[in-house]
């Protein structure tokens, strides 16, 4: 069986494509959407989604969130003292988005096509095929967001020759493609974006003129306290979506202070990350060569696209109100099921091919000589352009500086500046030359090879000697040797993670320790109620904990609605 994953930075989705069409399957909670969050409790059990989110608050040194954006780099986390990498923190949601799809269906799934935001990089796309690896599934494709969303919003389905743009706001990464449908191919014209621009960003942004409105110092505030002041804030950011005024109750110790914002500061406040955005879309209407007329429709996915700054934004720039009607929250998940279903051949889908880009101008390191003759360094000669159609192959010839000269250096960038100092290197070939050849006979064929995946391939040949080269991103901190994911795998499964069918009394029990932190008043009520349900698992009487369940969720609820 092959499932659609959106692995997001604040919540992630699986879904896989059915009879009518595709279908996300909920976890324990009956929720489709699972927080992109893990914690380690107290016993060294691995919690995931919604009880890890509410540890956030209760057990923040023992939780962590918005790994995403550390994908591809070295960056280790430390839980309940063991280190976790990106990848291996990604696998344990996806563990827990593939026991929610094996309880849906009844049978074992083996493959996944996963999203991914169209700029990342190499590394960060070879780090989520390492999570999928290190989750115990075969990652059959990576498809990027905004092209799924094309597919969720069924746009395969309009009229030849319709163009549109997807904008793609999610938790931590911002993207955008201009896609076109033509005779059963959904081609992406150009996509651009930030990796590192999301709803996180916005909220840090509510929460700097929070914390300046109330005098606070963030360095004084600890784990807990900020967590708490982050989650009310959220929901007071959510609010600015359909009101105009949101306000916000917070205790610190035993003060208790008030907070109010409006719908016209908040747009102030962000108007540094809407113009961050602007950039990207001129970008990529500019490489599409489309003039905002040109294009039929906007979509909009992602949650944090629902701020009404996006949607003035987009009116302001294009002329026109975007499309709204599929879940901005399950856009992506849904297009990646679909995208499956292709995979799968699935005789229900019409034949469509997709074509996508390459995202960054992928090239090597030269020297160029001055008008004296002498060789400057560090100049960046590009072989594939970003925004080149995939699969792409493109082969250039280069030679050595100067005469006798034994080794040749060829290292790998990805960017647009024309310095490499101002790209991202991602690995680097040591070719050997004949020393007694010239710089003419010691010519290197190079070739970059980019995939549909976002898979980078680099092969060098020395045509003199015919020797073939090629290149292992080895060097690239950001990225998981083969030895070292069998290593990390078999730690994995060591790993202790509560089962699934626990997770409705977990999630419960870390919501009562949540508000336990928040309401001081109320701790002794909260306790005994923890006590009585701790009381009522301990029987293993399921008629009995399911009632207990239901009365201390309603009794939480009640609590949290004061």
């Amino acid at each position: 069986m092959i499932v659609g994953i959106d692995l997001g930075t604040t919540h992630s989705l699986i879904g896989a494509y059915a009879g009518q069409g595709a279908q996300l399957f909920p976890n324990a909670l009956g929720d489709c959407l699972t927080p992109s969050v893990v914690s380690v409790d107290e016993e060294g059990l691995v919690l995931v989604g919604q009880a890890a989110r509410d540890r956030l608050i209760s057990h923040p040194a023992s939780t962590v969130a918005a790994f995403k954006r550390w994908m591809g780099t070295p960056r280790e986390t430390v839980l309940a003292g063991r280190s976790f990498r990106p990848e291996e923190l990604s696998a344990m949601v996806l563990r827990s988005l593939l026991a929610d799809a094996e309880a849906a269906l009844g049978e074992k799934v083996s493959e996944a096509v996963i999203s991914v935001p169209a700029y990342f990089s190499d590394a960060q796309r070879k780090a989520t095929r390492a999570a999928g690896e290190l989750a115990g599934i075969r990652v059959e494709r990576l498809i990027n967001e905004p092209t799924a969303a094309a597919l969720a919003y069924g746009l395969r389905e309009r009229p030849d020759g319709a163009r549109f743009l997807v904008f793609d706001l999610g938790g931590g990464t911002f993207d955008v493609s201009v896609l076109e449908m033509f005779d059963g191919v959904i081609e992406v014209h150009a996509s651009a974006g930030d990796n590192f621009l999301g709803g996180e960003d916005f909220l840090d942004a509510l929460e700097t003129a929070c914390l300046a409105d109330l005098r606070l110092d963030a360095q004084a505030l600890d784990a807990q306290q900020r967590g708490q002041l982050r989650r009310r804030l959220e929901a007071a950011k959510r609010g600015l979506t359909a009101n105009a005024v949101a306000s916000i109750e917070y205790a610190l110790g035993a003060q208790a202070l008030a907070w109010q914002i409006d719908e016209e500061r908040f747009a102030k406040l962000t108007e540094p990350l809407v113009q961050r955005m602007r950039a990207p879309l001129e970008r990529a209407m500019r490489d599409a060569r489309l003039q905002p007329e040109q294009l039929d429709e906007i979509v909009l996915v992602g949650g944090a696209s629902r701020m009404p700054q996006v949607a003035r934004l987009i009116a302001r720039m294009f002329g026109r109100l975007p499309l709204r009607h599929v879940n901005p929250d399950q856009a992506i998940a849904q297009g990646a099921c679909v995208a499956a279903g292709m995979k799968s051949r699935d005789q229900r889908l019409d034949e469509v091919i997709l074509t996508d880009v390459c995202p960054y101008t992928l090239g090597t390191e030269v020297a160029r000589r001055d008008d004296q003759g002498r060789p400057q360094r560090g100049f960046f000669a590009p072989i594939i352009h970003r925004n080149s159609v995939v699969p792409v192959s493109r082969e250039e010839t280069f030679w050595p500086i100067s005469e006798g000269q034994s080794v040749l250096m060829l290292d790998v960038f990805q960017g647009e500046s024309p310095l490499v100092a101002n790209n991202i290197k991602l690995g680097q070939l040591e070719l050997t030359l004949d020393p007694k050849r010239s710089i003419a006979e010691n010519a290197v064929a190079v070739r970059f090879t980019y995939d549909v995946n976002g898979v980078l391939q680099v092969e060098a040949a020395v045509q003199a000697t015919g020797r073939r080269y090629e290149l292992v991103l080895e060097q690239n901190p950001g990225l998981l040797a083969p030895e070292e994911i069998r290593t990390r795998l078999a730690a994995l499964a060591e790993l202790k993670i509560h089962p699934r069918e626990k997770q409705e009394n977990l999630a419960l029990l870390a919501r009562a320790e949540r508000l336990y932190e928040e309401h001081i008043q109320a701790r002794d009520q909260l306790q005994n109620w923890i006590a009585r349900f701790r009381s009522a698992l301990e029987t293993q009487d399921d008629i009995l904990i399911r009632e207990h369940r239901r009365e201390f969720g309603q009794a939480l609820d009640l609590l949290e609605g004061t």
